[in-house]
């Protein structure tokens, strides 16, 4: 190739610069998202090829960025630079989806809650208990990781909730647990967990909103499904 003449991408990246732009994200197919993205941490490379490679690998975008930088390396062509640069959208977007949530919008719909719940907890690796501290307009006071467990299993006592719940002055609260296998049905474990924390805040005129089981892809509400 002439050493004067640009390499063809150069060209294609420019106008996908150009269409997020004028059109917005929402124009974008998954994997032109991901193109674009990669073209910051790679300017010298066509990424096509990759954003394509990351998808099949993964599934999806949102896998992608869930996904660890360990993951994320493994894939062939990937670097430990253009891996963090992922992990640092992955955690620039959970940073503002917080923010807006936790600032701006009372959770009065289990889709709110759930929106939520995944940003906090859906890339996480091994099981979590969060709980969502709610004021008496449904806005957020403050959120609290509980527990962690293994991947199937989180150790947890109503006693320890409770009392959380009233050290932060809340008139209602959330239960948020993942499963990172991805199955988001709750077990029987998690029935009666959800159920004993209901009687115990009930003594203390402290309402359970919801519990949601946050998997890779969905989440699975008590609420909606008539388990609470």
């Amino acid at each position: 190739m002439n050493p004067t003449t640009k390499p063809s991408y150069l060209g294609h990246r420019a106008r996908l610069r150009k269409r997020f732009l004028t059109a917005g994200a929402e124009s974008f197919l998954e994997h032109e998202i991901l193109e674009l993205l990669l073209t910051y941490a790679l300017p010298r490379k066509d990424t096509k090829p990759l954003a394509w490679a990351l998808l099949k690998n993964f599934g999806s975008l949102a896998n992608v960025l869930d996904a660890s930088a360990e993951e994320l390396s493994s894939v062939k062509g990937m670097g430990p630079s253009s891996a963090l640069f992922l992990k640092i959208i992955r955690a620039s977007f959970k940073k503002y989806m917080l923010g807006e949530v936790k600032n701006k919008r009372p959770l009065k719909t289990p889709q709110l809650v759930m929106d939520y719940c995944r940003t906090s907890l859906a890339d996480k690796k091994e099981e979590f208990l969060e709980v969502i501290f709610l004021s008496r307009r449904h806005t957020i006071l403050s959120t609290q990781l509980l527990a962690s467990g293994t991947l199937d299993q989180v150790s947890i006592s109503p006693r320890q909730v409770i009392a959380s719940a009233l050290q932060a002055n809340a008139a209602a609260l959330i239960l948020v647990h993942n499963h990172p296998s991805g199955e988001i049905s709750p077990s029987a474990a998690d029935i009666q967990l959800t159920n004993k924390i209901v009687d115990a805040a009930r003594l203390f005129d402290i309402s359970v909103a919801d519990h949601i089981i946050v998997g890779r892809e969905k989440c699975f509400s008590f609420k909606l499904n008539g388990l609470l």
